[in-house]
């Protein structure tokens, strides 16, 4: 079931440097207090470009053993299994990016309810060790989709995913020649997709199975057994007599001798053709649906893949990176426009309204893990459960490369 509204996230739809400008034309910072924020967000920008280059060397390390593309050669690593702690490692640059962990439950769910595309899908979850399926960036649409050949479309409404990354290691055991993707035993596999509607979360995995929905076998079962009967009736009757007869002859059920001659020949022949022709029609009609189906599946997630494998892993990076400097960079700004200590639930209160009422965008703004940065930054410091801002001591004569 589609909720009635997107749900309200954490994740700020706007890009760091667009973020400092939108403070700044925020106001209501002296003159002192503008320098310090700009030499306050010049510190966090440098602290957490180290930080996560460390975290993204780490991880490179953590995958190599398992990454399907590399082109190195390994010297004596291990080159079977997931180690715990990449998949641990993952899962927290994930969460610090802002995004959202889709729940075993809410997986099946998704599963269960229709595609907006005429297919019906299946997954085979058997075949995997692990599955983490993470989004970011829900918005509520609708579309029109079509029924009875377009004639009849209805409006859906669906929630749709800006952002998902999965994560999926096959089992040792997995059946290779049954499963979709030339995907071998044990491997490991990482995919970042766009603009997916969450009833068709199922056409991402790679081991997608395309079935018919019951509409569809109506639309080619109905006109073949409507066609077959007419043909029954008109073309192969002379032939079904001849061959019943044969048959009754040769079990002993009719004593009268079946004459075969050129004419009766050409007519078994012909009536044999006829139904052929008839059995080779049906089913290229249901292999010309099926291929259909299938380009309708290549064609849609062609437009929705973004990266594979390691290319996942920067640019989750990049996304943790951002998010951490984003969240940062707006508290301390509210923070030096206090005139007082405020308390975090007011902090939050004010930057989520500004969003809001000048930006147009709802979010769930994490007000106390950004004030815990600030701390561990000594950007801000907290007393009797209020918060204030601290100046940088000095500014920064160099950034690190």
């Amino acid at each position: 079931m589609v909720p009635d509204s997107a749900p309200q996230l954490r994740f700020i739809p706007f890009r760091r440097t667009d973020l400092r400008v939108m403070c700044r034309q925020q106001g209501g910072l002296n003159a002192e207090a503008s320098q310090a924020f700009e030499r306050g967000c010049d510190l966090i920008e440098v602290r957490y470009r180290d930080e996560f280059a460390a975290i993204k060397q780490q991880v490179k390390d953590l995958y190599a053993p398992v990454d399907p593309d590399a082109d190195t050669r390994a010297v004596d690593v291990a080159t079977s299994g997931v180690g715990e702690g990449l998949v641990a490692l993952l899962e927290d640059v994930l969460n610090r990016g802002n995004y959202e962990r889709v729940s075993d439950d809410a997986l099946e769910a998704a599963f269960q309810s229709s595609s907006l595309f005429p297919l019906r899908l299946h997954v085979n979850q058997a075949d995997f060790a692990e599955v983490l399926l993470y989004t970011r960036g829900a918005t509520q649409k609708e579309e029109q989709v079509p029924l009875i050949w377009g004639l009849f479309p209805r409006p859906v409404k669906f929630l749709n995913y800006e952002r998902v990354v999965l994560f999926l290691r096959f089992h040792q055991d997995v059946d290779v020649d049954n499963t979709l993707g030339g995907c071998r035993p044990g491997a490991t596999m990482l995919k970042l997709f766009q603009n997916v509607p969450n009833a068709d979360l199922e056409m991402l995995f790679p081991n997608t199975r395309i079935g018919m929905r019951t509409i569809d076998k109506l639309l080619i079962g109905v006109p073949a057994m409507v066609s077959g009967g007419v043909i029954l009736t008109t073309k192969l009757g002379t032939t079904l007599v001849l061959v019943g007869s044969l048959i009754g002859f040769w079990l002993g059920l009719n004593k009268e001798e079946v004459e075969l001659n050129r004419a009766t020949a050409i007519a078994l022949l012909a009536g044999l053709g006829t139904l052929g022709a008839y059995i080779w029609k049906q089913f290229s009609s249901f292999r010309n649906r099926k291929l259909a189906f299938t380009q309708a599946l290549t064609h849609n997630l062609y437009f929705k893949l973004l990266d594979n494998n390691s290319g996942v892993l920067l640019r989750v990076l990049d996304d943790a990176e951002d998010s951490e400097c984003k969240e940062s960079l707006v508290a301390y700004h509210f923070l030096l426009e206090s005139p007082e200590p405020v308390s975090a639930n007011e902090l939050d209160q004010r930057i989520e309204h500004w969003f809001e009422q000048r930006w147009g965008y709802r979010l769930d703004f994490e007000i106390e893990d950004a004030l815990n940065k600030l701390e561990n930054l000594s950007l801000a410091e907290c007393s009797d459960e209020l918060w204030s801002a601290r100046f940088p001591q000095a500014r920064l004569t160099a950034l690190s490369i």
